[in-house]
């Protein structure tokens, strides 16, 4: 290496450590305190949902989860009111414009507004894209995209007048790589990523703060509520297998932990695990390889067959394997989080 060689190297080195050095100031800067802050968790009842809730209510937030399970939303009051946090819950179908302004409306009355918004609420649709229909693509569209733009376009200028406010959009690392047998899930997350980078880019001049999270498997218990497809037993089973193995999901509480991280911070993006990074990191590098992997992946999950289109929840697609040793940790969790 010649010295002109040498003294590039240092100033590539010198940029790289300055980069980190300002944005670890800028996240200390942007710090943001939840406690008596009014947080907004949609699909909050149960799963990460809920664990996020747990969390920001040790943190002295003031909550307010929904969900379309009323017993479930009961359940998580009533285990968050017993530690002492100040709680409200309501029924609302996201995908319906008039319930999420009739949420808004009625936490404004208790509340008086929304100080931090997070837009959790999912569905997971696993099987082949043979089995798949248009109302399997609507809902997660529906779910993943509509949900979150009401939501948005109900706080956001409540957050202007007030002079700023956070978001945080879940997402999934199925926002970033179409992983086979998720495809309509994949394609409502993805539209979601779009929805908030945009989102952050525009709102920033008001100083609302936007996060997209794109996690990958978390350990919260949510295949229960999978709906499956085409083999599905099969199906979930190895869905429920994946995401019970520590070396490709997190927990739930490692999960939150980041992501409100993330959130308090005013980053503008957190990818959760080391398969999702490096997934997200091939992506980028050579699509033509992820996509090569994922065709090989495809060609040995199950194929179309045994109910075809015809819809499954998870925890009707129960079997010997799927109740086996190698779920227990996913088990534990949907037990744990509320998601029976």
């Amino acid at each position: 290496m010649n010295k002109q060689q040498k003294k590039k190297l240092w100033w590539l080195a010198a940029g790289a450590g300055a980069l980190v050095a300002v944005r670890a100031l800028n996240r200390k800067l942007n710090a943001y305190d939840f406690r008596n802050k009014v947080v907004l968790i949609t699909g909050g009842a149960r799963g990460l949902g809920l664990v996020m809730a747990r969390q920001l209510a040790a943190e002295g937030a003031r909550l307010v989860l929904c969900s379309r399970d009323e017993q479930q939303l009961e359940n998580a009051r009533q285990e968050l009111a017993a530690e002492g946090a100040d709680v409200m819950v309501q029924i609302c179908d996201v995908t319906k414009r008039q319930e999420v302004e009739t949420l808004i409306a009625k936490v404004s009355n208790t509340f008086g507004h929304v100080d931090v918004l997070i837009n959790n609420a999912g569905v997971i649709h696993a099987g082949p894209v043979g089995e798949m229909t248009e109302q399997d693509y609507e809902e997660s569209i529906n779910t993943h995209f509509w949900g979150p733009l009401y939501t948005v376009l109900a706080v956001v200028d409540s957050m202007k007048e007030r002079g700023g406010g956070r978001i945080l959009n879940v997402s999934s690392i199925g926002g970033k790589i179409s992983v086979p047998h998720l495809v309509p899930y994949s394609a409502g997350k993805f539209a979601l990523v779009g929805l908030s980078e945009g989102l952050r880019a525009e709102l920033k001049k008001f100083n609302i703060t936007v996060t997209t999270a794109t996690p990958g498997l978390i350990r919260s218990g949510s295949p229960r509520h999978a709906i499956v497809k085409g083999q599905h037993k099969k199906e979930y089973a190895l869905f429920k297998i994946m995401d019970s193995n520590t070396l490709s999901s997190m927990s739930a509480e490692a999960t939150a932990e980041k992501i409100l991280d993330a959130l308090r911070h005013g980053d503008a993006e957190i990818i959760t695990t080391l398969p999702a990074k490096i997934g997200a990191f091939l992506h980028d590098f050579s699509p033509e390889l992820m996509s090569e992997i994922f065709a090989f992946i495809n060609g040995v999950l199950p194929g179309e067959g045994g109910i075809g289109k015809t819809r499954a929840k998870g925890y009707q697609s129960e079997s010997p394997l799927s109740q086996s040793p190698l779920t227990k940790k996913t088990q534990e969790a949907a037990k744990k989080n509320n998601q029976y």
